[in-house]
């Protein structure tokens, strides 16, 4: 059970350093998004990510239960715009600039952290209910 708690830990600091290059390319590129997904963006994919990892230690199953929600809720979001929505934050409409390879890996790079982040909090859970706690 310690193991995968690290794992769980560990992915949302691997998330989190993702997110910081990912931001700086945003600014860079002039990537504004609005009010609602500033706020969606603070607390969804970078707040609860954090909330959860310090609850995997204390509250076993809440913090895997808040990793698999806010991951889910992350992947949503970033797929959505990073990949399906037409605009600025596709990463096929980044024009070309020293930054937008940058935008581009860790878009990707986010969306397989998130989805790893599900796996994890999804098996944290059913681990959680086999050995209680």
């Amino acid at each position: 059970m310690k193991s995968i708690r690290l794992w769980g830990i560990l992915i949302v600091l691997l998330h989190l350093l993702i997110t910081i290059p990912h931001g700086l390319a945003h600014g860079e590129l002039k990537i504004q998004m609005n009010t609602w997904q500033n706020v969606y963006i603070l607390t969804v994919i970078n707040l609860l990510p954090l909330i959860a990892a310090i609850l995997i230690w204390r509250r076993k199953r809440l913090g895997f239960t808040l990793l698999v929600v806010s991951m889910i809720g992350s992947l949503l979001f970033g797929v959505f715009y990073h990949f399906i929505a037409a605009g600025p934050d596709n990463v096929a409409s980044v024009p070309h600039h020293p930054w937008s390879q940058t935008f581009q890996l860790t878009a990707v790079l986010l969306a397989l952290s998130e989805a790893a982040g599900i796996a994890l909090g999804l098996s944290g859970i059913a681990r959680v209910q086999r050995h209680g706690a």
